[in-house]
């Protein structure tokens, strides 16, 4: 038996990622089906076709401020402001939630944790699958080589990014914490400048670059005396976070309370 597709419902979708995942799902009509398209009330492309907006196709959905349709997912790529919104209404709705802002706060994330006692929350600063086998892999990686290893971030994304360091910059230096029993804001430092730089035994550097039109790589340095292990992921189109956000939906769909992540979708077994 063939499955229905999934009722999906993106915010931010006037932004450049809303757009993407807007028309890789419509490109994809047997899997997804778009109900809503959402964005902020002072939005100017309000009342617009969504897929025209995306760059595809009319899809018949006007893009509005508020949400009208039923849904088995929303997505959101939006801002802070917009995500609390959306978060507060798929509460109401008891709608599965794929969050991908960043820049949230610790509020925020009490506010989500609060939500996934009611719905499916799925939150990710990266839903590129690529990135996330990295997060795993570099846990793994630090897990067997322990504390004694030099550990270094850097990573590059296009000089119109507003947040720095980006949020998998942060989120690989996290997983590196918790696979080594590390406090993470007592081991990361952002950056070095000054007469006395020198590495701190145990800290993890992290290190911005904004260049021209950067998609996004990650690159993690291991070195001791002797030896250095280099893993990096290179995004080249942005389309990957949009394939990798439909797939996060297609996961989240149906499923029950609780909070989850892209190591989820993947079955990718923590700790392991």
């Amino acid at each position: 038996m063939t499955e229905a597709p999934i009722n999906i419902a993106v915010s931010g979708a006037a932004g450049r990622m809303g757009a993407l995942i807007i028309k890789a799902a419509l490109a994809q009509p047997q899997h997804y089906r778009l109900r809503a398209a959402l964005d902020r009330p002072d939005c100017p492309r309000l009342g617009e076709d969504a897929g025209t907006v995306a760059g595809a196709s009319a899809a018949g959905i006007k893009i509005t401020a508020s949400l009208e349709s039923a849904v088995d997912v929303l997505i959101d790529f939006s801002a802070p402001a917009g995500a609390r919104l959306r978060l507060e209404q798929c509460v109401r709705g008891k709608i599965p939630l794929l969050i991908g802002t960043t820049g949230l706060t610790d509020a925020d994330q009490r506010a989500i944790d609060q939500a996934a006692g009611t719905i499916a929350v799925l939150q990710t600063a990266n839903t590129s699958l690529g990135i996330n086998v990295l997060l795993h892999i570099a846990a793994q990686v630090a897990r067997r080589l322990g504390t004694a290893y030099d550990v270094e971030i850097v990573e590059a994304h296009h000089n119109q990014k507003k947040d720095a360091p980006s949020g998998t910059a942060l989120a690989l230096a996290e997983a590196i914490c918790r696979a080594t029993d590390r406090a993470p804001e007592a081991t990361m430092i952002y950056g070095r400048h000054g007469p006395d730089a020198g590495r701190q035994p145990g800290s993890i550097g992290i290190h911005a670059v904004r260049l021209a039109d950067v998609v996004g790589e990650h690159s993690i340095y291991f070195a001791a005396a002797g030896e250095r292990i280099e893993l990096k992921h290179i995004a080249t189109a942005r389309e990957t976070f949009a394939r990798g956000a439909l797939r996060a939906a297609e996961f989240l769909a149906g499923r029950k309370p609780g909070r989850y992540t892209m190591a989820d979708v993947l079955g990718l077994a923590a700790g392991a």
